[in-house]
């Protein structure tokens, strides 16, 4: 049994499934409360998130702003909504999926800093 085990153990990592299982994992859909939770271990990563657009800013400085929110986080905290920055846009009440790369404390000059940023967003309307 034991070299059966190592043997599969081989066949996975010469096919390359064990990074396979691991890009699956990153790209699962996380809350936005998760996110802002968890946001030092994500930046530079790749997320997935689902929410409703809050906000829309279009055109500023080559990009468009979207507010994302699904329901979790608290207000309070700051942690019930996603800045996310992108080519795409979307309206004010859209429901959307969204991937993008988490970017921390980014800092566009003039009072714009944002210490929890999704960059390169891609944003597709949920049906």
């Amino acid at each position: 049994m034991r070299i059966h085990s190592i043997a599969f153990a081989a066949l996975i990592g010469t096919l390359g499934l064990a990074g396979f299982s691991a890009s699956a994992a990153e790209s699962a859909t996380q809350t936005v409360a998760e996110i802002n939770q968890n946001k030092a271990s994500l930046a530079g990563k790749s997320i997935r998130a689902e929410g409703k657009v809050v906000k829309v800013n279009n055109g500023i400085m080559g990009r468009n702003f979207v507010h994302l929110r699904d329901g979790t986080g608290e207000a309070a905290a700051g942690t019930h909504n996603l800045m996310l920055t992108s080519k795409q846009t979307a309206a004010v009440g859209d429901q959307v999926s969204i991937t993008g790369v988490v970017v921390l404390n980014r800092d566009f000059g003039s009072g714009y800093m944002y210490p929890l940023l999704i960059e390169e967003a891609t944003i597709t309307p949920k049906k």
